[in-house]
């Protein structure tokens, strides 16, 4: 009993220990919210630098307008610095380098990426922002990502999105300015809205839709705001995409279909021996054999008299006529029409006038003369 209650006393001083430890590891995980880094100043570094160091980088012949015009604002922003920039348009190419007064030893590097920023089409108000402790720079090169132009294009303007709709919901997300030009895409913002940035971007290239990187983005700027899952796995809240290839492949009209391997060799074909042999005609006699190849000779040519005394008949076969359609006979006229009833209407209605009493017709001229007759008879 002796014997075991040191040991247990060591164990439980080393699991505390290590308990210990791993809080300390977390605590030093997690930055303070509110905390920044304190300002490098000419007190940290009084003497100053020993050496000269510059850097230079090209720009292209459609951005020497502009650099023209803000040039005075970089030469004001990198002499608060104390750092010397020079232009030349003659190369189309600009120098910076470091001087006496220069006490800030990465001065010289974060000049290096705004002579890289302004060369790479960035407008000057937002390259400025990369002389600040805080700020970092990405540019990323998509030229040789993909071999085919059409297809590099299309996956760079859905990377930019209808209207910039998509490169501005990335900037929202990452806090960072994101400038597509050309051949490369340049980043400007905090580390790790720079490495997400890059990420989409790599994606896009491999053909992977900007918007399922967006809204992970979007789960995790949600997740973050609970203190709570900052020590937690987020992957059960994080979507799964699984990529779905929707075009089939094209299949050939003839498909060759192949034949089980065997080892042995194709069975020969039966020889005109073989086959007598099986059928016993090799066992007749030859006048017997010659009289059965007549017989089939024979039926073979009545079989093709009878076809080419068909095909010679149809000529002569009429054909099919239609049936006559019987032409539906009018029923006869009960009577014929009075003409001249049909006279005396006309007469009528020309003889008539709107509004007018009707005109009694005239006397037959007959009765007239019928009554003279009768007159001089009487007398």
């Amino acid at each position: 009993m002796a014997s075991s209650t040191p040991g247990d006393g060591m164990s439980e001083t080393q699991t505390a220990k290590k308990t210990e430890n791993q809080v300390d590891e977390s605590e030093l995980l997690t930055v303070p919210d509110g905390w920044k880094e304190p300002t490098f100043t000419r007190e940290d570094n009084p003497r100053g630098l020993l050496e000269e160091s510059s850097f230079a980088t090209l720009f292209p012949k459609y951005r020497e307008a502009y650099l023209k015009e803000c040039w005075p604002l970089v030469e004001k922003a990198l002499g608060e610095a104390n750092i010397k920039a020079s232009l030349d348009l003659i190369e189309g190419s600009i120098t910076v380098c470091t001087t006496k007064k220069t006490f800030d030893p990465y001065a010289i590097m974060r000049a290096r990426d705004l002579i890289k920023l302004l060369a790479r089409s960035v407008p000057f108000e937002q390259a400025v922002r990369i002389l600040q402790d805080d700020m970092a720079c990405d540019i990323i090169k998509i030229g040789t990502l993909v071999r085919n132009r059409e297809r590099f294009v299309k996956r760079r303007q859905r990377l930019i999105g209808p209207k910039g709709s998509t490169l501005k919901a990335l900037e929202l997300l990452t806090n960072c300015y994101v400038m597509v030009q050309g051949n490369t895409v340049s980043a400007l913002g905090p580390y790790g809205g720079l490495k997400e940035v890059r990420k989409v971007v790599m994606d896009t290239m491999k053909n992977i839709h900007p918007i399922y990187n967006i809204k992970t983005l979007m789960i995790k700027r949600e997740l973050s705001k609970d203190p709570d899952l900052r020590v937690q796995s987020w992957e059960r809240f994080l979507p799964k995409f699984r990529h779905k290839n929707l075009t089939k492949r094209r299949e050939p009209k003839k498909k060759s279909v192949k034949k089980e391997y065997t080892p042995f060799p194709p069975q020969q074909p039966e020889s005109k021996v073989d086959k007598e042999l099986t059928t016993g005609e090799f066992f007749l006699r030859e006048s017997v054999k010659k009289r059965k190849k007549m017989e089939e000779i024979k039926v073979k040519q009545a079989e093709a008299l009878t076809k080419k005394q068909e095909e010679r008949n149809k000529a002569f076969i009429p054909p099919k006529e239609k049936p006559l359609m019987k032409k539906s006979t009018k029923a006869p006229t009960e009577g014929k029409l009075d003409i001249d009833a049909i006279k005396e209407k006309v007469k009528k209605a020309k003889t008539k006038k709107l509004g007018a009493p009707a005109v009694s017709p005239a006397p037959p001229a007959g009765s007239a003369a019928n009554k003279k007759k009768k007159k001089n008879n009487k007398s």
